[in-house]
């Protein structure tokens, strides 16, 4: 019979607190994963690596199998968005996977809490500490996805590209397409995010266009 001792039970509050810290910023922004997900993400790996350990089983096939089934969760976060046709949750899976690693660092015991607690503080400064320096660079280089809806002329689209380039913008044609009276053009723009404000204004000021999403 397997039977849990004083340190398994701190190991696992403590593996608890570590996703609980890491969680926090994901519930923070409104991810898919947030506080409840990754703590119990750290706390099951600890909690396999203690019981692997106690069943004297192959640490290898312990690290190999928890990663096997966080790719599982990774999976379920990671999804395109529709509208935007981006990737979006890859941050949060890949929170889940290093939470996961530092759930198994805790369960392993003292030789790894050290390299854990480097390793969590990482984590940490990767998740918080560089967000002012993500919005620095969202506002000096932001992409957005711009759908314009107007009357068919044979240069409507290329006009509003040349809009695009007016404000200072990059726009990458994607889909278009051309229902009775009315085409429909779908651009990948980059560029500052203040440039996009002037074209998105531009825009819903425009008489002819018909629909406009951004």
């Amino acid at each position: 019979m397997i039977e849990f001792i004083t340190e398994d039970i701190i190991k696992l509050l403590i593996s608890a607190g570590t996703g609980a810290i890491i969680g926090l910023e994901r519930e923070y922004h409104s991810k898919s994963a947030g506080l409840r997900t990754m703590i119990l993400i750290c706390v099951g790996s600890t909690l396999f690596t203690l019981i692997s350990i106690k069943l004297g089983s192959d640490p290898s096939r312990i690290a190999a199998n928890i990663v096997t089934g966080i790719g599982f969760v990774g999976g379920g976060i990671i999804y395109r968005d529709n509208s935007s046709g981006r990737i979006t949750g890859i941050t949060t899976a890949a929170a889940a996977w290093v939470t996961a690693a530092l759930g198994m660092c805790v369960g392993f015991g003292k030789d790894l809490y050290e390299t854990g607690f480097v390793a969590m503080l990482l984590v940490i400064f990767a998740l918080y500490g560089l967000v002012p320096l993500q919005a620095r660079i969202k506002r000096k280089n932001l992409i957005r996805t711009y759908r314009i809806v107007c009357n068919f002329k044979n240069d409507s689209l290329k006009h509003y590209e040349q809009k695009f380039e007016k404000f200072g913008l990059e726009a990458e044609r994607n889909m278009q397409t051309k229902s009775n009276d009315l085409i429909s053009g779908k651009w990948t723009v980059r560029g500052p995010e203040k440039n996009h404000e002037k074209a998105i204004k531009s825009f819903l000021n425009d008489p002819d266009i018909v629909e406009f999403d951004f």
